[in-house]
Parts: structure tokens; sequence; C-alpha cells
């Protein structure tokens, strides 16, 4: 019995969607803040939205690069990125509740790195119909949004 080689569209798509995943779950898995950093105080929740934009907009240049180029490696950089910035601010609804405010903004961090790999895949079936547009409308709501604040 011969062996097939599975095809590069097969594998990219699967490792995108081994990617996606793991991009959820870390997300997802964020841990709670812990008493010992309540204790000293969360940031003040009314500049998350200015910190998302700026978090975003030092980003997506980033992004639009790598699409361009067609460089998967970026995004396990921008997860890990990606990570750090929410676990900062805590995103977990019972870390700080006061988020919850800004929907539009936690979604559009949370959003970008998947929109970016299904930039390169459109076709992945890890790829939801509407993100894209989804996040533009997130993004450009939390850009207003900072620029009241």
């Amino acid at each position: 019995m011969q062996h097939q080689r599975p095809s590069d569209r097969s594998v990219a798509s699967s490792s995108f969607f081994l990617f996606s995943c793991r991009l959820r779950r870390a997300l997802a898995a964020l841990p709670l803040v812990l008493a010992a950093s309540a204790a000293v105080g969360q940031q003040d929740p009314s500049t998350f939205p200015l910190d998302a934009v700026g978090y975003l907009n030092e980003e997506l240049p980033r992004m639009e690069a790598a699409v361009a180029a067609r460089d998967r490696s970026f995004f396990h950089g921008a997860m890990a990125r990606t990570v750090d910035f929410t676990e900062r601010w805590g995103f977990k609804v019972k870390a700080n509740p006061e988020l919850a405010a800004y929907p539009m903004c936690t979604s559009a961090v949370m959003d970008y790195a998947v929109v970016g790999m299904c930039r390169l895949t459109p076709g992945d079936d890890a790829c939801e119909p509407g993100l894209a547009a989804r996040f533009a409308a997130n993004v450009q709501r939390c850009r207003e949004l900072a620029a009241r604040k």
C-alpha cells in the first residue's frame, strides 16, 4: 500500500485549525487576577479603550505585513502578545467586570490574530463567516470610544 503525502493545503489547513483552537483556548483560559494583584489595584478601566486602540494600532500594520509576506510564523508571536495584553487587563468578567462595558474593544483584541490567519487561508473551516466584518466594526467602534475618552 502506497502512502500519500498530504497536500500543502491540507497541512496548512490543519495547522491553522490547531493554531486557531490554541489561540481561542489560551484566551478563554486566561487566569483570574490574583487577590494580591487586586490588593494593589487594577488599571483604571476607563483607560482600557485607549490602551486597546494603541495595542491594535501597533499590531495591525504588523499583521498586514505578515499577511502580505504570507508569514504564518508571525501569528505565534501575535498570539503571545495578545495573551500578555489580555492578562494585563484581566479580561475575564469575574476578574475585571468593568471591562464588560467595552465589548467592542475586548472582542477586537481577541479576534485580531484569528482574522489575520483567516486572511491567509480564507476557506479554512476555522474561519467563521462574518468574522472579518465583525472585527472591523469592533475596531472602529473601539477607536470611536477611545477618541471620546
